[in-house]
């Protein structure tokens, strides 16, 4: 039994975009979309079944796939370096709602959010002062005093 063309196509695209699932590099799903756009389109007798001209598809489909899969990947993993949870809050202003001692816990609020927060360097922050948020310890916020002028 002989496979036709585009079921070779179609084989190895599925073949690549499983490898891709198994490492995501948006490489192998590139050329898995090249792989299956040229099995498609190696249906239609008018554009040509010859292997040469399924080579060329091939390539010119890869290539642009990977092209959109460049852009798109860059997308992802710009937008997944963001901070998330509590830890978006570092590098915010805050307001002291309740003075914050010299070696002990106050609350700040950021955000519209009230949180605990403990001085950077030990030093008493009284209300309403503005400060930095520099750091997180569990679920207590550590400030720095932003000295106005």
């Amino acid at each position: 039994m002989e496979l036709a063309p585009w079921t070779i196509w179609m084989i190895l695209g599925i073949i690549c975009v499983i490898v891709e699932i198994l490492d995501p590099a948006f490489f192998f799903l590139s050329l898995g979309i090249g792989c299956i756009m040229t099995g498609l389109s190696s249906l239609f007798p008018f554009i040509g079944n010859t292997i040469a001209i399924q080579i060329g598809l091939f390539v010119i489909f890869s290539f642009i796939s990977f092209l959109l899969m460049k852009k798109l990947g860059k997308k992802v993993l710009q937008s997944a370096g963001n901070e998330t949870n509590v830890f978006a809050l570092k590098n915010k202003t805050a307001f002291v709602v309740k003075d914050i001692p010299a070696e002990g816990k106050g609350y700040v609020k950021v955000g519209g959010e009230e949180w605990s927060a403990v001085s950077e360097d030990k030093t008493e922050i009284l209300q309403n002062s503005k400060v930095l948020v520099v750091d997180i310890d569990g679920n207590k916020l550590i400030v720095r005093k932003i000295l106005e002028d």
